[in-house]
Order: C-alpha cells, then sequence, then structure tokens
C-alpha cells in the first residue's frame, strides 16, 4: 500500500513539473506588447516626418478657404432722418379770425403766394380814414407851399401843413403793413404739408397756419456720438441705407457740428442725398453707415474662425506635409473688425489655407482631409 502511495505522489509531480509556469508566460507576452507598441509609434512618427503616412481614422474632414488680398472697409453706423433743406413752419405774424385758406396739404405755392388771410375789416375803415385826412392835409399843405414859395404867409403855417401831411403817410403806411401781415404768405417755394387751421378759427401772433417743404435738397441729419469727434470730418464716404425700401445711396458729410450737447454728448452731421429711387419724405428713418477706415490691401478672415488661448489668438491652417495636410497653429493679431469680419495685421499671407470649417475638432499636428 505504501509503495502504491509513493507512485502516485512521484506520478503527480511529474505531470507538473511538465506543465509551463503561466504568470512567466504572461509576463513575457507583457514584454514583447511593450516592445512591439514602441516600434509602431517609431514607424508612425517616422513616416510622419517625411510625409508618407496616409491618411488614418484619426483624420479630420474640414472645409478650407484660400487667404487673399482685398479691401476692408470699416463703418460707424448710426440712426439719422431725412429732412428737407428748406422746412418752414409758416406762422401768422398778428392776431385774427382767419376767414379765407387758399390752399391744401399736398399743393405747390411759390414763395410769397399768399396761404391764408385773416380778418382786416377794421384796419381797412381805419385806412380809409386816415386816407380822407391825408387828402385834405395834403390839399392845405399844396397850398401852403405855393404861398411859402411867394414868399406870403409864415413859415410855421408851411411848416405845420407839411408835418400833418407827413404824420398821415406814416399813419396809413402803418396800417397798410397791418394790413398786409393779416395776408400770410408762403417764404418759400415748396410743397404744402399740413394746414392745421379751419376758417373761423382765432390765431394769435406765432401761430402755425401751415407747413411748406421745398425739396429740391434733401438731406440726413444724425446724432453722432463724442467720442467720434476726431474721426469723424467733412468729406466722409457715407452710404445711407433706408431699411424700409431696402435702398442705399453713397454720398459725403457736408457739415459737422462744433456743439456738443450737453445732454447726451453729441454733435450733428448732415449728409446730401441725390435723386434716387426712394421717394425720400421728412423725418424718413435712414441708416447712416459713415466710413472711418480703409485698407485696399488688406487681409481679412471670419471673426469665428478666430480662437483666443494663453498665447493669444490664433487660427488653423492647413498645411502641406508630403502627401498630407495638417493642421497648425497660427497666431494672429488682429486690426479693425467690422460685420463679421477682422482685419488680419500680422500671421497670415495670402495663398494661405485657412480651415474655416471643423476649426474646432482639429489639434495641432492632426492630419485632415478636405470636403466641399
Amino acid at each position: 500500500m505504501k509503495k502504491l502511495l509513493m507512485l502516485g505522489m512521484v506520478a503527480v509531480l511529474a505531470f507538473a513539473c511538465s506543465q509551463p509556469d503561466k504568470k512567466q508566460q504572461l509576463d513575457e507576452l507583457k514584454k514583447k506588447q511593450q516592445e512591439i507598441a514602441g516600434q509602431i509609434e517609431l514607424l508612425e512618427t517616422e513616416l510622419k516626418a517625411d510625409g508618407s503616412f496616409a491618411a488614418s481614422k484619426d483624420s479630420k474632414p474640414v472645409e478650407i478657404s484660400t487667404v487673399t488680398i482685398s479691401n476692408f472697409d470699416h463703418f460707424i453706423e448710426i440712426q439719422g432722418t431725412v429732412k428737407a433743406d428748406d422746412e418752414v413752419i409758416v406762422p401768422s405774424e398778428t392776431g385774427g379770425s382767419i376767414v379765407r385758406i387758399f390752399v391744401k396739404e399736398g399743393d405747390f405755392v411759390k414763395a410769397g403766394q399768399i396761404l391764408a388771410e385773416l380778418d382786416s375789416e377794421i384796419l381797412k375803415k381805419s385806412l380809409d380814414e386816415i386816407k380822407t385826412g391825408y387828402e385834405m392835409a395834403n390839399t392845405v399843405y399844396e397850398r401852403q407851399k405855393r404861398l411859402w414859395d411867394q414868399q406870403v404867409g409864415s413859415e410855421i403855417q408851411f411848416l405845420q401843413a407839411k408835418s400833418n401831411k407827413e404824420s398821415l403817410e406814416n399813419r396809413m403806411a402803418t396800417v397798410q403793413e397791418q394790413i398786409d401781415k393779416t395776408r400770410i404768405k408762403s417764404p418759400i417755394s415748396g410743397s404744402v404739408e399740413s394746414v392745421p387751421v379751419k376758417v373761423g378759427q382765432m390765431t394769435a401772433p406765432g401761430s402755425p397756419v401751415a407747413m411748406v417743404v421745398n425739396f429740391s435738397k434733401v438731406k440726413v441729419e444724425a446724432e453722432l456720438a463724442e467720442s467720434y469727434s476726431s474721426k469723424v470730418k467733412v468729406g466722409n464716404m457715407v452710404v445711407v441705407h433706408f431699411p424700409d425700401v431696402n435702398e442705399d445711396i453713397e454720398s459725403k458729410i457736408s457739415f459737422t457740428g462744433k456743439f456738443i450737447n450737453p445732454v447726451n454728448r453729441t454733435f450733428t452731421i448732415e449728409v446730401p442725398l441725390t435723386q434716387s429711387k426712394v421717394e425720400y419724405r421728412v423725418n424718413m428713418v435712414a441708416v447712416v453707415k459713415i466710413n472711418d477706415y480703409k485698407n485696399e490691401a488688406a487681409i481679412s478672415v471670419p471673426v469665428n474662425v478666430i480662437q483666443n488661448s494663453k498665447s493669444g489668438k490664433y487660427v488653423f491652417l492647413a498645411k502641406a506635409s508630403g502627401s498630407n495636410f495638417v493642421a497648425s497653429k497660427q497666431v494672429v493679431e488682429l486690426g479693425q473688425i467690422y460685420d463679421g469680419m477682422a482685419e488680419i495685421t500680422s500671421g497670415l499671407s495670402a495663398g494661405d489655407k485657412i480651415i474655416s470649417q471643423g476649426y474646432q475638432m482639429v489639434n495641432d499636428g492632426q492630419i485632415v482631409t478636405f470636403v466641399q
């Protein structure tokens, strides 16, 4: 029995010695894996360096645009209103009751044309009385003058007759002027835009009777912030945009105010308008775009492709690397920004291929493929 037991133990030990050490095998395989991974990484690095490494699953599809040299304009945009060069509210120069209105809205009138008339009956009767007295005074004066010329009569009588005549002449002129003021006349030629009075209505001196506008010369007035006073000058190019009719008109600034409004710290500018498809109306809204900066040989890119980092602002370029293209981080310096475009003053050259779509998904040095 003991012999049989001993033979069994010897057999088990022999079988165990014949099996390989699994832990040792595992360690050897891991060592080989590390060696192979190192060799793969070394080969990929060498292939990338000479450009013969084909795009892999890690490459990113992007869209590119070629950098070109073009004009870059910066505009200051403010809202203005259309004004007629001659725009007059015609007032009543005297008080009284309106007895006649000779015009209506839309009528064209000439300078000096009567728009309305006030009641002047009392003044006319007063003038008739003065004329009657004047005729008598003038007859007396003529007789006294003939006698005085013949050295007959006294000088006092002649001077009194002359004084009476001249006094009545002055009174007639005064009353006639008052009558003339009851006839309200247009000081300019133009279109009657409003007549805010009616027959029978009482007016006071200075009360508006009509509004006359001459549209032969039209302009846009706008208020500009004081901070632009050193940039905006007479002669600056301007684009006037009418949003209601979607029309643009090019012009130049003809006037810049020298007075800063102390309430809102603005000054006035004026821009003349030429004839166009736009039917101008007083107080029509217009957007004034003032060209305060121009670069005829600028490099500009969309603002959205510019990214920020600790080292500054940058964009991604697609640069050739052998038979492939890789994303390359390029630091840039900005100039003016307007209408979604940024002027690049440093960092880019004409012909550079900038990544315009997909730039958020790439890393510096990553292989990229182009899509339409």
